[in-house]
């Protein structure tokens, strides 16, 4: 039962984590539960610049909400929700 409780104010603390930033925000949007995502088309939909995209899509991976999938190339990463990610999703308004 802790456990639970854990993991339900973490979620909610992450949700506080993405409202105070809106490129965070539109960029997790963005990502959503896609099987993945090119930062370039999620700079398309959210009318984000790629600066602003590649912040949020590194505070969104120390927080452990999304993953990129081939870390290894400097060109044409795929971003996905992790778990958690999409646990946040459903909850975020």
């Amino acid at each position: 039962m802790e456990n639970k409780v854990m993991t339900e104010e973490k979620i909610w603390s992450l949700i506080g984590f993405l409202e105070v930033s809106p490129a965070r925000k539109k960029t997790f949007k963005a990502i959503g539960d896609a099987d993945y995502i090119l930062p370039s088309n999620i700079c398309r939909k959210t009318n984000l610049t790629s600066s602003q995209v590649s912040n949020a899509l590194k505070d969104l991976k120390n927080k452990e909400l999304v993953i990129c999938l081939n870390e290894e190339v400097s060109k044409g990463r795929l971003y996905k929700c992790t778990d958690l990610g999409l646990k946040v999703l459903t909850k975020l308004k």
